[in-house]
């Protein structure tokens, strides 16, 4: 069912036979609505916990210091990927920051027995998963292809091709559904990939076959430097509409919201009811990846006010609100964390360095006369250094 204000789905036409009018006589046009779909909210900025009709979980103390449990590790995790790149030691690293919430709760809302197709941002799904994080970071680094077996983990290699996960997603959710299992599968894309062919392409599939798939859609805000406003000019999640399924829009930066919303889009696609499109709302904090810079396109006010909706913050004020969580609770966890980055150095630097003349060997089966031209090409700009490598 899609959530939504009474304002937001009033809109305003003009006939195209009307002719606009000028000066005293011209009546003035209503004003625009200005109303924002509503989020599913459970829990507020300020760690406040609220009810909401229709998606609603009843969480045990220990499942939710569980939850931020998840969401600090895999934040730390980050943070010392970033590091690493700067340090040289990654070639690059599409970073997570803020997205902690999005990530951990539908991730935890998965089965065992369910699949998940990922973008290359989906480090908190990863861990969610069982996925070793130091095997995310050999392929940042150039030394595999991935790093882990898709099918010991359900968890699919991270996809770099925008949107293309989507329809590799709706095509195992039919295979799911030939086969009679019960399983569901979950699909992450970005905002900037829903203007892609292939996700749209993916919901007609879907929707026609009544596929068991769940796309879940982060809505960061930003594709790189492109703002979600010259991305659509309706919420994400009403595209689902017109594709026949339901959509719904939920609170990114609530961790508590994504899981509830997510496990019953899961349920509902298992009991056979077909897709649904989840629109996480929530912001980038960091860079698109290590080589963007985005003081150059958005403003620091901007930032500084989702800062003040941080998923982790919001949790750890609810967790000590209500007695759930103590300071040994934290102190512990702040011990865990840095063992967990300190770990993370210690076997990132242990790989080996990636060999430069690889990236040529498998680009096709057989021989290629363009391949053959660039390897040569690059292997002379290698030679031109003093010691015959690049630093």
């Amino acid at each position: 069912m899609t959530v939504e204000s009474t304002a937001a789905r009033k809109t305003t036409r003009r006939s195209s036979g009307t002719k606009r009018t000028t000066g005293a006589s011209a009546k003035k046009a209503p004003a625009a609505q200005s109303a924002e779909p509503e989020l599913v909210q459970l829990l507020t900025p300020e760690g406040e916990r609220v009810q909401h009709p229709e998606y609603d979980i009843d969480l045990s103390a220990e499942e939710l210091r569980g939850l931020y449990r998840d969401m600090v590790l895999t934040r730390r995790f980050d943070s010392e990927a970033t590091a690493l790149q700067r340090q040289g030691e990654l070639g690059l690293w599409a970073s997570l920051l803020g997205q902690e919430a999005a990530q951990i709760g539908s991730g935890r809302a998965l089965r065992d027995d369910d699949y998940v197709f990922p973008t290359y941002r989906e480090h908190g799904v990863a861990w969610c998963r069982g996925v070793d994080p130091t095997n995310l970071l050999g392929m940042f680094r150039g030394v595999n292809n991935g790093g882990w077996d898709p099918s010991s983990n359900n968890f699919h290699l991270y996809t770099i091709v925008l949107g293309s996960q989507t329809l590799h997603a709706t095509g195992y959710a039919m295979g799911v559904a030939k086969d009679g299992a019960d399983s569901a599968v979950l699909a992450y894309f970005g905002d900037g990939a829903s203007s892609q062919g292939d996700v749209n392409e993916s919901f007609v599939f879907s929707a026609v076959y009544n596929a068991p798939v769940v796309f879940f859609c982060q809505n960061n805000q930003w594709a790189i430097s492109e703002p979600i406003e010259k991305q659509t000019r309706v919420p994400l999640y009403q595209r689902a509409r017109g594709f026949g399924f339901p959509g719904v829009r939920v609170d990114g930066n609530d961790v508590l919201a994504c899981l509830a919303v997510t496990r019953s889009a899961l349920e509902r696609a298992r009991r056979g009811e077909g897709p649904t499109l989840i629109e996480a709302f929530t912001y980038r904090m960091a860079a698109h990846t290590t080589s963007d810079d985005p003081t150059r396109y958005r403003r620091d006010a901007e930032r500084e006010a989702w800062e003040a909706k941080d998923p982790i913050l919001r949790l750890k004020a609810y967790l000590e609100n209500e007695g759930h969580a103590d300071a040994a609770f934290f102190e512990e966890l702040e011990a865990e964390s840095e063992a967990l980055g300190k770990h993370v150095r210690e076997v990132v630097r242990a790989m080996p360095v990636p060999e430069h003349m690889a990236m040529f060997d498998h680009t096709y089966a057989d021989g290629h006369a363009l391949v053959d031209e660039e390897r040569a090409q690059f292997a002379a700009y290698q030679a031109s250094f003093a010691n015959g490598e690049a630093e």
